[in-house]
């Protein structure tokens, strides 16, 4: 018996012939050469269609291996549905038992599943790009954030989703009896999820009322800090200590979130204290001064409830008190147009001989 007697016989104990192996191997190897020529190819054919040098990188250099994966195995799972046709038809040239004919398409349909996900996912950072190249100024502001934070999650959730559909029928899973089944054991199913669910829609009320966007100081019950990223089950908020805290969103429904980010402007006051001696006339003077100087500066604003006046004279000062209100957008701003504006003081101060009180000195005395 020669070796091609001997490979036939084998075939049919289990139940191929010969010309269905060969077919096999080629609808195998179909599907690899194709998934080659894509990875060759699919570069740069998107380099001509995608101009933007960030989205060339994430979408060609990082998905090229899924995308052929995903593109092969669709050429090998047309071809096997060729082939099982032609075996259901009553082909006398191919042989295959039932479970091969079952199997073989819902091998290369998980494969076309499990590659187009991964492939999803890594697009997943493209949000941020094409966010950024439809925005006028191409900044990533904190409502331009929220917005991507929010876009990311949804894209992860859906592809999660329909990925879990196209796997969920590759390996065979029934869908309308499993679709029953969650109808039958809905209510259990809600009562288990319960708080996904809560978060879900708390994400939705978030994303809708914007009570807050990604870059804000905001407090939320006992925690305060800066909002990083909302997503669709928990947002993170970063704390001045450089921790992260996750809140789950449903919490954000029925606490109260004080935002910082949404003050209109940041009140300021303090306190002067110069030495009892000091002259009336130069305090009188300082005080214009430094009325004008905090209606000249560009960073002030509320300039009519903004004052400067010697509010109490003590038994060891000459107390001056300070209101004004800062028009700038963050904390590192405030900190630095209070740092000009009270050098700019101590230079007034100094101008009119005006000495601040020191109670060391006092006690010396």
């Amino acid at each position: 018996m020669t070796e091609t007697d001997i490979a036939t016989q084998a075939a049919d104990t289990v139940g191929v012939n010969e010309a269905t192996v060969l077919a096999i191997i080629g609808i195998v190897v179909a599907g690899i050469l194709v998934r080659f020529l894509t990875m060759a190819f699919a570069p740069s054919l998107l380099k001509k269609i995608i101009r933007s040098k960030n989205l060339q990188h994430k979408t060609v250099k990082n998905s090229d291996k899924a995308l052929g994966s995903a593109v092969g195995a669709l050429v090998s799972y047309l071809l096997s549905i060729q082939l099982v046709n032609a075996v259901e038809d009553g082909s006398t040239t191919y042989v295959m038992p039932d479970i091969l004919i079952t199997i073989m398409p819902n091998v290369f349909q998980f494969i076309i599943a499990l590659a187009l996900v991964i492939w999803a996912f890594r697009l997943v950072n493209v949000i941020q790009d094409v966010v950024l190249i439809l925005d006028s100024d191409g900044v990533a502001d904190s409502s331009d954030k929220t917005l991507i934070s929010a876009l990311e999650s949804v894209m992860r959730f859906f592809i999660v989703f329909i990925g879990s559909v196209f796997i969920a029928d590759a390996i065979g899973l029934n869908l309308t009896s499993l679709i029953a089944g969650l109808g039958i054991s809905g209510l259990a199913l809600a009562l288990a999820a319960k708080d996904t669910i809560s978060n879900f829609f708390g994400a939705v009320t978030v994303l809708l009322d914007r009570p807050f966007k990604v870059g804000d100081w905001v407090v939320v019950g006992p925690s305060q800090g800066e909002v990083i990223e909302i997503n669709l089950r928990t947002t993170l908020i970063r704390t001045g200590i450089d921790t992260v805290i996750t809140i789950p969103n449903a919490n954000l429904v029925s606490t109260p979130v004080e935002n910082y980010g949404k003050r209109r402007w940041r009140r300021w006051q303090s306190m002067l204290h110069f030495d009892l001696n000091s002259n009336p006339d130069n305090v009188e003077a300082f005080r214009d001064d430094v009325l004008n100087s905090i209606m000249e500066n560009s960073a002030t604003m509320n300039e009519d409830s903004s004052w400067c006046r010697v509010s109490d004279i003590s038994a060891t000062s000459i107390d001056v008190s300070l209101n004004l209100y800062w028009d700038v957008q963050g904390g590192a701003d405030e900190r630095q147009e209070k740092e000009k504006f009270l050098l700019e003081v101590m230079q007034l101060a100094k101008n009119h001989e005006l000495r601040f009180y020191d109670n060391r000195i006092r006690q010396q005395m």
